[in-house]
């Protein structure tokens, strides 16, 4: 496993092989994927202080994580 926390198959392990499967059959649960993690690692990189960042951006961009997880959770539900 990832030492960056909120990776989707940690946050979702019940569900890794349809999250492959949406992966590969689907292009925009792809996008939202790929964003998801680019976003999650750049929190990850300013809540260890690798790359500093105010409290106002790292809000906004904990919102815009919740906001893609929850649009990924929708799709692996459905």
């Amino acid at each position: 496993m990832s030492d960056t926390p909120h990776e989707l198959a940690e946050e979702f392990p019940e569900m890794h092989a349809r999250i492959h499967e949406l992966k590969v059959q689907n292009a925009h649960f792809r996008k939202l994927h790929d964003e998801y993690h680019t976003l999650n690692r750049t929190i990850h990189r300013g809540e260890t202080n690798i790359e500093p960042m105010d409290d106002v951006r790292m809000e906004n961009m904990r919102k815009q994580r919740l906001r893609l997880k929850d649009e990924i959770y929708g799709m692996l539900k459905g």
